[in-house]
């Protein structure tokens, strides 16, 4: 593994740490859980060139039959804006632990050029539906994360930094195949 994914994968772990208080402090709102994949079904899923290698690095270690399928769902989502990440199996992400930055931050609520970004899974009474009103499109937490998680965001903040990162081009996922 080349030198850039071995800090990609340092980040990952801080970052995941970063996560797990966000995820902490969010939990009341969060009815995300095993098998539950909406935010998997319907998206375009923006991925670094540095996300990307790290991801089929995985792909790479796959029995056979798997990488077959994978083969198969990204001939089946080509051309398309919205899809079903060609990498999720029967309601699973098949590479979970080499999911990128827009899989690990979906389903929170954070601020973003000074309004809350909400997963779309509140539209479906699901991540911050208790607190979300769908008519009026208001929410009301007291607790929002105060930094954008955004792909963009995120591979461009100081922890990106830390780990010195060149996390190339963001292209939607399909794109990259």
């Amino acid at each position: 593994m080349c030198i850039m994914l071995k800090r990609y994968e340092q980040f990952l772990k801080e970052f995941d740490k970063v996560l797990e208080q966000y995820n902490k402090s969010q939990e009341s709102h969060l009815k995300c859980q095993k098998g539950c994949s909406f935010c998997c079904k319907n998206g375009d899923y923006p991925f670094s060139r540095l996300e990307m290698e790290y991801l089929m690095n995985g792909f790479m270690n796959l029995p056979s039959e798997i990488k077959q399928k994978i083969r198969e769902n990204i001939n089946n989502v080509k051309g398309k804006d919205q899809y079903v990440c060609p990498f999720l199996i029967n309601d699973l992400c098949i590479l979970y632990e080499r999911r990128g930055i827009v899989c690990r931050t979906h389903g929170l609520a954070y601020l973003y050029e000074g309004n809350i970004k909400l997963p779309e899974c509140a539209n479906i009474g699901l991540n911050y539906s208790d607190i979300f009103n769908k008519k009026t499109k208001e929410i009301i937490i007291d607790n929002p994360i105060k930094e954008s998680l955004r792909i963009d965001s995120i591979l461009t903040g100081k922890l990106a930094e830390k780990y010195e990162l060149e996390s190339g081009d963001i292209r939607k996922l399909i794109d990259w195949f």
